[in-house]
């Protein structure tokens, strides 16, 4: 494992993608390998077990592209097994729950963080536990808003419907008074803006894609693994489990780009 490695990125979906696009700006010359499991996205009405299952089955792919990190970019994947993970290869794997934890508690004032996430990561209890591992006097208000994941992915975020989806499944936290408000899934930065006119400017978002790319860094850093060369730049893979039209549609998009993706049936 040397610096010339790629990161490895698994997510349900396009989510992921929001990681990635953190990564390109904070680490411009690291090259990324991603795996999107569209064909059985989305991750979040499934068991743990299950999810659990087919994040394991990506890492293994991603371990024959010889990455030297491993980000679990979902938050129902890294809900359902992280430490599982981590216990099976010799090499960095981190997930997108504890960055945004310790990033919401450093910002909040009135001690009130509100999270969103899928089914699974909500009724997980993962962040909330976490939360009160660190900050034991803050109040945590958690909402399910599974319908987000299907906004994004069916490209409909810019829609009337999807404003009122996000207006009904956000009031609880606005009537609980929260300050801060963790997007407990990487899918949800793609829908920060309707997010925010929502919940208002006095309420900070924190966006688990950003504090993951900065737990990223951080780690390479530490492990003398960051790549520096810039001259050449890096080449990138994307590869999916179902059919990869909509996925490069939208990644282009977010990316701002050109990316190919390519379909790949995992064992």
């Amino acid at each position: 494992m040397n610096r010339d490695n790629a990161i490895g990125l698994l997510d349900s979906g396009v989510g992921g993608l929001t990681v990635v696009r953190e990564i390109f700006a904070r680490l411009p010359a690291e090259r990324i390998v991603y795996f999107g499991d569209t064909a059985r996205m989305p991750y979040g009405p499934r068991p743990h077990a299950e999810v659990r299952s087919f994040a394991k089955q990506i890492i293994r792919f991603l371990v024959t592209q010889d990455v030297k990190l491993v980000i679990v970019a979902c938050n129902s994947a890294t809900a359902a097994g992280l430490p599982y993970y981590q216990g099976e290869y010799d090499l960095p794997i981190i997930g997108v729950i504890e960055p945004g934890v310790r990033a919401a508690i450093r910002h909040t004032k009135v001690k009130r963080i509100g999270v969103i996430g899928t089914q699974g990561t909500i009724a997980s209890n993962a962040y909330e536990q976490l939360i009160k591992h660190y900050a034991p006097d803050v109040e945590v208000f958690s909402q399910a808003c599974p319908l987000f994941v299907l906004l994004v992915e069916n490209e409909l975020v810019d829609t009337p419907e999807a404003l009122s989806v996000a207006e009904t499944c956000l009031r609880p936290l606005k009537e609980a008074g929260v300050d801060t408000l963790i997007l407990g899934c990487t899918h949800y930065p793609l829908m920060s803006h309707v997010i925010a006119r929502v919940m208002g400017p006095e309420v900070k978002l924190i966006s688990s894609a950003e504090e993951t790319a900065r737990e990223a860094q951080n780690i390479l850093q530490k492990l003398g693994l960051q790549q520096i060369k810039t001259a050449a730049g890096p080449r990138h893979r994307f590869f999916v489990s179902g059919p990869p039209a909509g996925f490069v549609r939208i990644g282009r998009k977010l990316l701002e780009r050109e990316i190919e993706a390519y379909q790949v049936i995992l064992p």
